[in-house]
């Protein structure tokens, strides 16, 4: 037989064999996570788990990287229809994405039925006394204790000043730079800024260093769970490592300035998380110190400088919508005395500013989503969410229906 007859034999059995390849591929993750359901495999979500170890990550991966994100849920919808509810296999679990108001809604504020769910990678980068590591009442007890120093009035109205002041340093220094990266010089202003509320510091060397850690830190928690040299997760462990570190020599040494009663000019939000105590008495130790800072910081990192950035671009894109904040600015500075520095009080008058803020948050959505973890079966729009499976409230697809936001 000719050599081309041998190819026009075996090629329909290799494609053949492929195609058998991936139904059995796409049907592993169905036998290790559905199959032992019994009668309730019958009432799970429409949706489909993807490949074994990787899920449906390559295609979120994917959707995400390009201009267009919300084809990732936007391929459920076309699939299965507009049932608000789907299967998937994401960050190496089983879960159900939920995408409406009231479903995204019923999962964050349902405690009997669902408890924080994050997948135990991104607890190893952010901490497992983080936010997003601890117990739901352990959760609790921190917000209570770390919000008010940190997100209240009276921290802003210390801090205000200084940030009224490097704001309008740094927008002199990019005045005169000619064409700038933005996004990273907001990443740095921001970072600046929440590194001098929280630990004083205004040395460009140590922030420099540590906002590298964190550029990569942030990598990590977007990317698959893969620790091996040359993935991105491999890169934020070390990083967090490195952070730690740091942090852990910054309050064992104030620790010891404190013992000596060696006392600053200022108090500073890490003498706060110190000092903090809850009605028993309890303080925090340094493993909560110190995933606070990595998790604080970080938003001042991340969430901070893009947003900032999104508002200023969106607000180029609609200059009716430029003006009218500009004008609002232009009449809150009329109203000074000569020589008057910003205010709280000021701050509160920018009513049109804070709704372009929201919406600017609406619209980009930066918290892609919050996990959940089902503690039993839930029963929820006809479906079962099976105990152990992890919810994904996809508030993507809540803030960007045009049903809702019109």
């Amino acid at each position: 037989m000719t050599e081309t007859g041998l190819i026009l034999m075996w090629f329909p059995l290799i494609i053949l064999g492929l195609f058998v390849l991936k139904w059995v591929l796409k049907r592993v993750n169905v036998w290790i996570y559905v199959s032992k359901l019994g009668e309730k495999k019958h009432y799970l979500p429409p949706g489909d788990l993807g490949w074994p170890v990787i899920g449906n990550m390559w295609s979120f991966l994917r959707a995400f990287k390009t201009s267009d994100p919300e084809s990732f849920i936007q391929s459920y919808i076309t699939r299965y229809g507009r049932t608000g509810i789907y299967k998937a296999h994401m960050f190496g679990y089983p879960c159900v994405l939920v995408t409406t108001p009231e479903t995204c809604r019923r999962v964050l504020t349902d405690d009997d039925a669902f408890h924080i769910g994050w997948p135990k990678s991104t607890m190893k980068l952010i901490g497992r006394k983080s936010f997003v590591g601890i117990s739901f009442e352990e959760h609790k007890r921190l917000r209570r204790l770390t919000s008010a120093p940190v997100n209240g009035p009276e921290a802003l109205s210390v801090y205000i000043q200084f940030i009224e002041e490097t704001v309008n340093t740094d927008l002199e220094k990019w005045s005169k730079m000619g064409e700038i990266e933005f996004l990273s010089h907001l990443r740095k202003l921001t970072f600046k800024v929440i590194m001098y509320i929280f630990l004083s510091s205004e040395s460009e060397h140590v922030m420099d260093s540590l906002e590298r850690e964190y550029t990569n830190l942030n990598y990590g928690v977007r990317a698959m769970g893969i620790n091996l040299p040359g993935f991105a997760y491999h890169r934020a462990l070390k990083a967090r490592k490195k952070l730690v570190a740091a942090f852990q020599s910054i309050v064992t040494n104030r620790r010891n300035q404190r013992k000596q009663n060696i006392s600053s000019n200022r108090k500073d939000m890490l003498d706060n998380l110190i000092d903090v105590k809850d009605e028993n008495g309890r303080v925090l130790d340094d493993e909560e110190i110190i995933d606070l800072l990595l998790m604080y910081l970080n938003a001042g990192h991340e969430s901070s400088g893009h947003l900032t950035m999104w508002a200023t671009i969106l607000m180029q894109e609609h200059p009716m919508i430029l003006q009218k904040a500009k004008e609002e600015q232009e009449r809150i500075v009329k109203k000074r005395a000569p020589g008057q520095k910003l205010t709280l009080k000021e701050t509160r008058e920018m009513v049109y500013l804070s709704q372009v803020i929201d919406e600017t948050l609406r619209v980009i959505t930066f918290s892609l989503t919050a996990f959940r973890e089902a503690k039993s079966d839930v029963q929820m729009d006809g479906y079962i969410i099976p105990k152990g499976w992890k919810v994904l409230t996809w508030f993507r697809n809540v803030h960007l229906d045009p049903e809702i936001y019109p």
